[in-house]
């Protein structure tokens, strides 16, 4: 029951980004946000990216006077998302989906106050991205537990946070190298999305067919959505990344002639 219940409250804020769209498009209000640039995907457009940010508003405006630090959030985030690994590897899906979106908001949040603050620095930026790395950990690994007797599915996992980590390091590396960062898809937004839909869709498809998966994936169980999110997320990444590489391969070779 309390699965269902964290479900319901996440797809009644899905609900709300949808609204909030649909108010952004009627009133022709362009997407402005520098941080969104390159960001989104199949799943996660820059407008849903961007109408989240507007509904954000309210408490960007209560943290400011607050005086939170834009840090303080950031290492905040890794409490829910360590609370999300024990969820899930527990399987209560629900709960980890809304435990996992809670710390997405947090990663959000803390670059919208340091804007605010003009507190933005590369100290901030190297932290941020070391945040980042342990909290898709954090989920990934719930999954890789919690799948421990199911083999398809773990290898499917751990593929999943190779490819992820493997994006990351493709445009890490880039930047260090001073090319251009290739563009792609499953940025680390998009993959969190892919794999918290599939958590939050767990506990709708466990009131359908209540059975688990133990040792074959063959036959239907409540974590399809999920087991479908991860065969997504573990297959488009690790193209993904291997298409960053040959990228970065070919600008530094047009570099150097």
């Amino acid at each position: 029951m309390l699965d269902l219940v964290c479900a319901l409250l996440l797809y009644a804020f899905i609900l709300s980004v949808v609204v909030a769209y649909l108010a952004l498009f009627v009133v022709g209000k362009r997407a402005s946000n520098a941080r969104l640039e390159g960001h989104g995907g199949v799943m996660l457009g820059r407008g849903a990216m961007e109408a989240t940010y507007v509904l954000f508003g309210p408490l960007v405006r209560v943290l400011l006077t607050l005086r939170v630090m834009p840090n303080t959030i950031t290492a905040f985030s890794l409490v829910p998302a360590l609370l999300s690994g024990v969820a899930l590897a527990r399987g209560h899906f629900g709960l980890g989906a809304l435990l996992a979106t809670a710390s997405a908001f947090c990663d959000m949040l803390d670059g919208i106050l340091a804007r605010h603050l003009r507190l933005t620095s590369d100290l901030g930026e190297l932290f941020d991205a070391t945040v980042d790395r342990y909290v898709e950990f954090f989920l990934l690994a719930g999954l890789v537990f919690y799948f421990r007797d199911t083999p398809v599915i773990q290898i499917l996992t751990l593929g999943a946070i190779l490819g992820s980590f493997m994006v990351s390091y493709a445009t890490a590396k880039a930047e260090a190298l001073g090319v251009a960062p290739p563009r792609g898809a499953m940025r680390r937004a998009e993959r969190a999305v892919y794999l918290i839909f599939g958590c939050a869709f767990v506990p709708l498809a466990a009131l359908l067919w209540p059975s688990v998966t133990r040792g074959s994936p063959l036959y239907l169980s409540r974590e399809i959505p999920i087991e479908l999110a991860i065969l997504v997320v573990a297959t488009v990444t690790n193209v993904s990344a291997v298409r960053r590489l040959f990228r970065i391969a070919d600008s530094l070779r047009a570099r150097t002639a």
